[in-house]
């Protein structure tokens, strides 16, 4: 049986026949599911060999460290060699083209956005801020974005939060009320972020997703590895790490409608965390995004104990399932087991509900799209035995693969240009020269304000439209610059740029003023 058939399907695994997973149809989702111990991993790392053989890179967190094996060899074992002959096929090992990730730097190319990227919906929900706060959040953000104030890393995020805090009252009549004690908090929230690795996290050079979606000279897939060891230590954050990517690849991936392959496969290992806690409305966004992705050409992969675990209206749009075993020793668990085993289409020459309790490691009952995409008979099959190491690299492998990476050096040095913070600090300390200097330093004044368009619908509210000879205070003074200063970036693009997409962080910022990000954009709606 060949690994990838003429008919463009992955070979997954055996029953009474082959068990093949359509490549037309593998962005129309999937599932994996099963009890801890039961094999989930080995078949992630199948489905991901096939993938990459097929020229389909793929993302994968790696919770345990066992994933990265795909970068090397597997050995010819005994029971991998038995297994592959009784599928009809002969065991022959091999390794895939790796890039390793890590937010923290440590076991991979470190992973940057920008705060603007992230956006207030998904900072609130990193955070675990209230409704209140969140809108402390989206009011900063707003500022920012009227002011022309790139914010990149945690401390622009605490200078524009400051400015709010300290100018709440001016702010309150554009934007709404501003509770001073809603932005302490948030600054609180801010430094347990930064405890937890915010602060490596957030800032520049951000990841440019282009970088997932690459294959190798051979046209293998890279497998992309997230090391998610030390981020399990805040499921939070983990989640609403890969929701943010999910919402990235949504916004920027153009449509593909039905492409003979996907662009990218995206596995949610420990898929249940995305879900827990998350208010409804968030619940429905992400069976939005999960919905519309697919025609983007991107493919998601839960994997996760239980298919409970996944709310029914993203469990619907899941149409390739594989179910390891679940265990059924409880009336609770029973109770499980039975909901699991209603998710297949049934086959009436199988007890889906035993099989599930029977299953071997190893084993899983599976059901894949068919060419009319309507779910196939669940069949009991054997997880055919991965090419690849079943287990982690060791250190000096994983930095020798780091080593030779098409990504080294990109991403592996930060980069602090100038953002909120500092802006906000030149402006500050302009104004705090001696009165009889002052003046030489900050620009003078000119009839009715200045700051061109945007200074006109900010000069009521920061004092570009008061009276002459009346002295700014220290707020009107910063908001005035910040306007002129953008006002005149601007003019200059356009006067020399017109025409091309605008770059850097003011360029950012610009764009996600305008669309912060798809998923945030839809729960502002």
């Amino acid at each position: 049986m060949a690994d990838i058939d003429p008919d463009g399907k992955i070979f997954v695994g055996k029953s009474k026949k082959p068990e093949l997973l359509t490549l037309a149809l593998a962005n129309r989702h999937g599932l994996v599911a099963g009890a801890t111990g039961t094999g989930k991993t080995v078949t992630l790392q199948v489905l991901a060999e096939g993938f990459s053989r097929a020229g389909v890179p793929v993302f994968a967190a790696d919770i345990k460290g066992d994933l990265s094996g795909i970068a090397e060899a597997g050995e010819a074992k005994d029971a991998l060699v038995k297994r592959a002959k009784d599928m009809g096929f002969k065991y022959e090992p091999d390794d895939f083209p790796v890039v390793f990730w890590d937010l923290f730097g440590d076991q991979g190319h470190p992973i940057r956005a920008t705060i603007s990227e992230m956006g207030p919906v998904l900072l609130s929900r990193m955070m675990d801020l209230n409704d209140v706060q969140e809108g402390v959040l989206n009011i900063a953000f707003r500022v920012a974005d009227d002011q022309g104030l790139p914010l990149v890393d945690l401390k622009d995020l605490r200078a524009i939060l400051a400015f709010v805090g300290e100018h709440a009252d001016e702010l309150t009549t554009q934007y709404g009320n501003v509770a001073k004690q809603s932005v302490g908090t948030i600054q609180r929230q801010i430094l347990v972020l930064e405890n937890q690795g915010g602060k490596k996290f957030f800032g520049e050079p951000a990841l440019e997703l282009k970088d997932f979606m690459k294959t190798d000279r051979d046209g293998r897939g890279i497998v992309n590895i997230l090391a998610a060891d030390k981020l399990m230590a805040n499921p939070r954050l983990y989640a609403t790490f890969l929701l943010w990517l999910l919402s990235e690849l949504f916004e920027e991936m153009p449509e593909a409608g039905d492409p003979p392959k996907p662009k990218l496969v995206f596995f949610f290992d420990e898929a249940h965390l995305l879900f827990t806690d998350a208010p409804k409305a968030l619940l429905d966004k992400i069976e939005q995004v999960v919905r519309l992705i697919r025609s983007k050409g991107v493919g998601v992969y839960f994997v996760t104990q239980n298919p409970l675990d996944v709310p029914d209206k993203v469990l619907g749009q899941l149409g390739n399932r594989v179910q390891h075993a679940l265990r059924a020793f409880t009336p609770r668990d029973q109770k499980s087991v039975r909901a699991a085993a209603d998710t297949f289409r049934p086959n009436p020459k199988l007890d889906t509900f035993k099989a599930i309790t029977e299953l071997g490691k190893g084993e899983a009952l599976v059901s894949f799209l068919e060419g009319n995409g309507t779910p196939s008979l669940v069949e009991r099959c054997m997880i055919r035995p991965p090419a690849g190491r079943i287990g982690p690299v060791t250190d000096a492998e994983r930095k020798a693969i780091i080593g030779k990476s098409p990504l080294k050096g990109k991403y592996d040095s930060e980069v602090d240009s100038e953002s909120a913070y500092e802006i906000l600090a030149k402006r500050v300390k302009g104004e705090a020269l001696p009165e009889g200097k002052a003046g030489q330093n900050a620009p003078q004044e000119q009839g009715g304000g200045g700051g061109g368009i945007i200074g006109s619908v900010l000069g009521g509210i920061f004092g570009m439209g008061r009276k002459s000879g009346t002295r700014l205070s220290t707020g009107q003074l910063i908001a005035r610059e910040v306007t002129r200063s953008v006002t005149n970036r601007v003019a200059g693009k356009v006067a020399s740029e017109l025409g091309k997409t605008i770059g850097g962080s003011v360029g950012s910022s610009v764009g996600r003023a305008i669309i912060r990000g798809t998923l945030g954009g839809i729960l502002r709606r």
